[in-house]
């Protein structure tokens, strides 16, 4: 039985690579963070009893703010592949706690990496970096490649870009398996509400339900790559199957933009984005220099991934869990 650990295993990537993962016969390690409430909720569906004889899902408490943490949960985990999803992945709050981010989504990430050094497994285990397209910033090319030039210009992507380049220096240094996904924009009901696609949908169920009358947007011809997080987990494992490590976009290659996320989301629940969006100012950010989208061919002819699910599937699946739980929290 193979074994995985996955950092960040409570957040909405963390979660549905560890469903798949199960899925595959894995045994799954994942590291919690020590907090006062416990943010397990996501793995609800997968959580098994620990008494049970297949149990073969295991939390650890652990912080990549916290080296010591890691080599002993390395010790304990002994895993063949790790996947490292933890951060903090909000961009527009990596302005707000720059240095955080950077211990985190930067730091953490050689943390880690000295983890697997210190305790022998540079040459047994193999290691996914979530890089994020956030690294391109205000590069000049469209759509974005694994040769695109990267000018992140946001604390959030500066740090990815340090925790890239480190997996690159490893690699190249220590002839460890180490690949990183250039992940674009993914979203799942799961997506956390601060996040624009999840204000759309819970906006239209929540107009939907006569709870709001209106939903307050920015921009809305700004655009992005967004696809299913449940389809990127499939190419974060299959990066690990291959003889080396390697880096590789992962995105749908099709742009779309606010409006037309809205528009979607409102005619799944039958109604007219264009009466009720308002459009404010303040929620209006300077422009992208260029059209944010990535081209996915590296990983459909490598590695053999593509997106399965529709936007409009992807979308549709986030009003109905949005609906479910505003309809839940009316019937209390």
């Amino acid at each position: 039985m193979k074994r995985a650990l996955i950092t960040g295993i409570t957040g909405q990537d963390g979660s549905y690579l560890a469903e798949f993962l199960l899925a595959k016969g894995y045994e799954v390690h994942g590291v919690l963070r020590r907090a006062s409430t416990f943010n397990t909720e996501r793995l609800d569906p997968i959580y098994q009893d620990p008494h049970a004889a297949n149990y073969r899902l295991r939390l650890h408490y652990g912080d990549l703010d916290d080296g010591s943490s890691l080599r002993r949960i390395l010790d304990s985990a002994r895993p063949d592949e790790i996947y490292n999803l933890g951060a903090q992945s909000h961009v527009r709050v990596s302005f707000d706690v720059p240095e955080y981010t950077a211990s985190a989504v930067a730091m953490g990430t050689l943390r880690l990496l000295e983890a697997i050094r210190e305790t022998g497994s540079e040459r047994s285990v193999r290691f996914y970096q979530a890089s994020s397209s956030e690294m391109f910033g205000a590069t000049s090319e469209s759509p974005q490649n694994e040769e695109t030039p990267l000018r992140p210009h946001t604390p959030y992507g500066v740090a990815k870009l340090y925790g890239h380049l480190m997996v690159s220096s490893y690699r190249e240094q220590y002839g460890m398996h180490l690949s990183s996904g250039i992940a674009f924009n993914h979203e799942s009901p799961r997506r956390p509400p601060e996040f624009v696609t999840r204000k759309v949908t819970r906006g239209a169920a929540a107009i939907k339900l006569g709870l709001e009358r209106t939903l307050h947007l920015g921009d809305l011809s700004a655009t992005r790559d967004w696809g299913f997080a449940g389809d990127f987990a499939e190419a974060m494992w299959l990066m690990l199957q291959r003889p080396s490590g390697d880096d590789f976009v992962i995105a749908t290659g099709v742009s779309r933009t606010v409006g037309e996320l809205a528009a979607t989301a409102f005619a799944h629940v039958g109604l007219d984005a264009e009466d009720y969006i308002v459009v404010d100012p303040e929620l209006v950010r300077p422009r992208e220099p260029v059209r944010l989208v990535g081209d996915p061919r590296k990983a459909r002819e490598e590695l053999g991934w593509e997106q399965r699910t529709s936007f409009a599937e992807m979308i549709g699946a986030m009003v109905d869990a949005d609906l479910a739980e505003l309809q839940a929290v009316q019937r209390v």
